[in-house]
């Protein structure tokens, strides 16, 4: 069995990459805004594809756009699938999912380099639309990958502007029509940072994710009627905003009941006609619930519908509910857990045992195929921000690891 005891990757390198990878959408904050199959998104894949031509990979993408790098093995068998995502938020950082794509990368050029051929093939992936931001839900192209959703639906996903993914993968040369899937994976392993603040305060190197953690998402719509500020006495109004505001209040309220893992947050609003003097007739928001148990996260999914109905009552407004996605709580292989345990150990490397409170292309993976989520911390746990911020050191020592497991899992029996 060939060892990769000694190998490291080239953290100098690394960075180098993760700061080229960033001028492609990059903000005046010092973020990306690089979403999905956006023309900014299609350079992003152009640099990726040809980091990963260099080293002689064969480049593919599937019916939704995702780019799977290849790397042979010794053996004709289902490869070692590694990877995450580029696109970002409207006001995203440089890492997030980009840490993971490119930590892979350096794999692979530690592997050509050294000429190591591993047992199995090695695949580098790029998820398309992990963000969810332009088209919803997100994660979407790992959840048909894995099997959970339908490929010709998740096409017609639309964007706020009503353009249908299906025709945005065509506006940047991408085929719909290929297989997204139906193949075996060996395993299939994750670097991600951390988004949260519990790795830095511990002085923590590496995060052992056991359990992704469940959610549920929903849009809710109040429809009020719209009136004259100035001449509607306050008696006679039908106000949406204000009829909204007790369900915000109350998401809040239902996280915290279930502490210290409880999650509640009303991330979109839109109100209309959004008219200075007009009382708003209609408000729509998003609401976004999660929990690492599954019975704690039905106990929420009652609680929102539970509320929703009250305050339809109590105002006498319609009020609408519509379920948009539901992710239950996934735990991650034990086999592979322990692989980076060891790895992380071996190279005196402080981890620990975490749960991830945000979702991932690895939770959806993990209900199909063994899968590890490896997590690095990020600085004061902030992402989704153009202020998301690591330390080189945090980027090398998770690139390490998922170098050392990839390899195991790659040459293992």
């Amino acid at each position: 069995m060939i060892e990769g005891h000694n190998l490291r990757v080239d953290g100098g390198r690394l960075w180098a990459s993760l700061m080229e990878m960033a001028k492609i959408g990059g903000t005046e904050k010092g973020g990306c805004n690089r979403q999905a199959l956006t023309a900014v998104d299609a350079e992003g894949r152009a640099l990726f594809r040809s980091w990963c031509e260099r080293l002689g990979c064969a480049v593919d993408t599937d019916g939704l756009g995702s780019m799977f790098a290849r790397r042979a093995g010794l053996e004709d068998l289902p490869p070692v699938l590694i990877g995450s995502h580029l696109d970002t938020q409207p006001t995203g950082g440089k890492f997030d999912g980009v840490l993971g794509v490119l930590a892979g990368l350096e794999v692979l050029r530690v592997l050509h380099e050294t000429g190591i051929r591993t047992r199995r093939p090695i695949e580098l992936v790029n998820w398309t639309n992990e963000e969810g931001c332009r088209f919803q839900p997100a994660m979407l192209a790992s959840s048909v990958f894995a099997g959970l959703t339908d490929h010709a639906a998740t096409l017609e996903a639309r964007d706020a502007e009503g353009i249908r993914l299906g025709d945005a993968l065509a506006g940047i040369g991408l085929d719909a029509a290929r297989p997204v899937g139906g193949r075996p994976i060996a395993a299939y392993l994750e670097l991600h940072i951390e988004q949260g603040p519990i790795l830095e305060a511990e002085g923590a190197d590496i995060g052992y994710v056991v359990t992704g953690q469940g959610l549920r998402w929903y849009d809710v719509t109040v429809t009020g009627f719209e009136s004259h500020a100035g001449s509607t006495p306050m008696p006679r109004r039908r106000d949406a905003l204000l009829a909204a505001l007790p369900i915000i209040q109350g998401i809040r309220d239902l996280a915290l009941s279930h502490a210290p893992a409880g999650r509640g947050t009303v991330g979109e609003m839109r109100l209309l006609p959004n008219s200075r003097n007009v009382i708003p007739g209609q408000v729509q928001f998003s609401v976004d619930v999660r929990h690492p148990e599954a019975a704690i996260l039905a106990q929420m999914d009652e609680g929102v519908r539970t509320l929703v109905a009250r305050v339809a009552a109590e105002t006498g407004l319609a009020i609408t509910l519509t379920d948009i996605a539901h992710s239950a709580p996934v735990p991650f292989d034990p086999g592979l857990l322990a692989i980076v345990r060891e790895e992380s150990t071996a190279m005196g490397l402080k981890g620990r045992d975490i749960v991830s409170g945000a979702g991932h292309d690895a939770c959806n993976m993990a209900r199909a195929y063994p899968s590890a989520l490896i997590f690095s911390p990020c600085k004061d746990g902030i992402s989704h921000n153009e202020a998301e911020d690591m330390k080189p050191a945090w980027a090398e020592a998770g690139a390490n690891v998922l170098l050392r497991t990839a390899l195991r899992v790659a040459n293992a029996p």
